[in-house]
């Protein structure tokens, strides 16, 4: 564990020794611990860090378990995005009500914090804006080092009224699980559209997010049926 005798009896004794995350990492490799044991591990010491995530072939195959479940939610506005909240997939009715995850290198958090279309869909934008911002700072504590983060934030910083919302308040949101959003979409519906948020993660790769829009049952009604 490259970890001195000295250390090693403060462990034992009840003087403690640091557990950071790197020597629970040395921990579980040199105890040949799995991903459950260690998972176990990082939350008893109560280290608000997780053991690293399996590699590239594990995350293909959540990703595949969650565009399956796109496809069993079709009827509604869903969408799967990663830790730095690019758009991987989504389902019809998403596409519909927001063309722009059609496009190359769609991002939900510079969608919704740097475009004037986010401003108009969603009401209240200066309310959601904070939470946004408040998810994004989550995202650079929790992914240390992440380029595109960082450029992200760059670039939503060149924005006067997002600039003030990050400065004034120092708030940090994990998830939106279970937050409302009054959205006003023309081409979707004549009035407002009050949507809640249910999001999904896999137990073993929570940098990858499915979140299911869910609408208020009268609030969504197609214009196509509202003509008839």
């Amino acid at each position: 564990m490259e970890v001195s005798e000295r250390w090693y009896r403060n462990l034992e004794s009840d003087m403690g020794a640091p557990l950071t995350p790197e020597t629970l990492q040395r921990l579980s490799d040199a105890l040949a611990l799995g991903l459950d044991e260690r998972l176990a591990l990082y939350r008893h010491v109560h280290v608000n860090a997780d053991p690293v995530a399996p590699g590239p072939e594990g995350q293909e195959q959540a990703l595949a378990t969650l565009t399956h479940l796109l496809a069993t939610h079709e009827q509604y506005p869903a969408y799967v995005v990663d830790h730095a909240w690019n758009m991987l997939d989504y389902t019809g009715p998403m596409a519909t009500w927001f063309p722009w995850v059609r496009e190359p290198e769609a991002n939900l958090l510079r969608w919704a914090l740097t475009t004037p279309t986010a401003r108009e869909q969603i009401t209240e934008w200066p309310r959601h804006a904070a939470l946004y911002l408040a998810q994004l700072r989550f995202s650079l504590a929790t992914s240390r080092n992440n380029r595109q983060l960082g450029e992200i934030l760059d670039e939503v910083l060149q924005d006067r009224e997002c600039r003030r919302l990050w400065e004034q308040d120092a708030k940090v949101i994990a998830y939106r699980q279970r937050n409302s959003f009054r959205l006003r979409i023309p081409h979707v519906a004549s009035g407002d559209i009050v949507v809640t948020s249910q999001v999904l993660l896999p137990a073993y790769r929570q940098d990858l997010r499915y979140v299911l829009l869910l609408p208020e049952s009268d609030s969504a009604t197609p214009r196509s049926q509202e003509r008839q």
